[in-house]
């Protein structure tokens, strides 16, 4: 396993890891035992870096990772996140980055968890109307409270990185960014990079669409994302999935599964990168592993980029109520 560090001075993690948001059902519903040997054999593979959130499956992936932890005994590198909340009844979401909020859904986190701290703890969205100098205050108080090892955030833009990071050191930035999606290409990229943040690529198989297998919008269950999502509808969704049958189908050629392929894309953008793809099945995960022992040079990366034409990919990358407290350029 190609191993890489967690900002300037943290510590050697997996450059691929295991997005836990499938584990609470995101994509569809899973068993107790199918997770417990998904984790099993992520830890085989070699993987340290599980990465979860309070509200994947409503803390129901926290509480599977605590239980697979307190029975194997594994060490991990655990990142989990807060700032989303639910409203009862309604399902409405909004972003709280209050204080009192942060402190009280970390609490509940690591109990969920079984653990006294996380080595890494992210701002899941950004409240546009409360300065970050303020928030990321909180998040460091945490720190130094030894309830976190490290401050993390997701979906924001490179200047709220560049203002985090004059209050307490960044750790890790966390977005979208595979083949599918690119716009991280442009500023976050390179100011991660001058910083000395580590960024973390979440769907970094386009949301299922790069490994190789069929998908059918029709079979999404209700609470798949997916559903919502504007690249999953037509017309889009099928010039998209013509367009990434060109991508499978160079895999093939190159004698790679599709998903080792793309993972291995994203990690070889740079040094500073990790890649945590989520997977409901131990099998695909081998593929996603893969993608860490297969070293692409540049001119590589860009013959794998071209067989995209152009306007790839059709339709916004979330629709609707998705972009709540998600940063533009992101």
């Amino acid at each position: 396993m190609d191993m890489r560090r967690l900002g300037s001075w943290g510590p050697l993690v997996s450059s691929v890891g295991l997005g836990a948001m499938s584990i609470g059902g995101t994509y569809g519903p899973t068993t107790e035992a199918e997770v417990m040997r998904l984790l099993a054999h992520a830890v085989a593979l070699g993987v340290n870096h599980i990465d979860t959130s309070d509200i994947y499956g409503m803390g129901q992936s926290e509480e599977l990772i605590g239980r697979f932890l307190r029975e194997s005994r594994a060490r991990v590198l655990l990142a989990t996140k807060a700032a989303i909340r639910y409203v009862p009844g309604t399902g409405e979401r909004r972003i709280d980055n209050s204080a009192a909020h942060l402190k009280s859904a970390l609490e509940k986190s690591l109990k969920r968890l079984g653990r006294d701290n996380v080595e890494l703890f992210y701002l899941n969205r950004r409240e546009i109307d409360r300065p970050i100098e303020e928030v990321v205050e909180t998040m460091a108080q945490l720190k130094r409270e030894g309830k976190i090892g490290a401050i993390g955030l997701s979906e924001v833009s490179p200047e709220t990185l560049r203002r985090a990071n004059r209050v307490h050191r960044i750790a890790a930035v966390q977005s979208e960014y595979s083949l599918w999606t690119r716009g991280v290409e442009d500023e976050m990229l390179a100011t991660c990079r001058d910083l000395g943040v580590t960024f973390v690529a979440f769907s970094p198989l386009g949301r299922g669409m790069l490994t190789g297998s069929p998908l059918d919008p029709q079979s999404f269950g209700r609470a798949d994302f997916r559903r919502a999502n504007p690249r999953f509808q037509e017309p889009e969704f099928s010039r998209n999935r013509d367009a990434v049958a060109r991508f499978v189908e160079l895999a093939r050629k190159l004698g790679r599964p599709p998903a080792t392929l793309a993972i291995a894309w994203v990690l070889s953008a740079d040094r500073h990168i990790l890649a945590i793809p989520g997977t409901r099945s131990a099998e695909h995960l081998e593929e996603n592993v893969a993608g860490s022992r297969v070293h692409l040079t540049r001119d590589e990366r860009a013959e794998i980029a071209a067989v995209f034409p152009e306007g790839f990919p059709w339709g916004e990358r979330y629709g609707g109520a998705q972009w709540l407290g998600v940063e533009r350029p992101a």
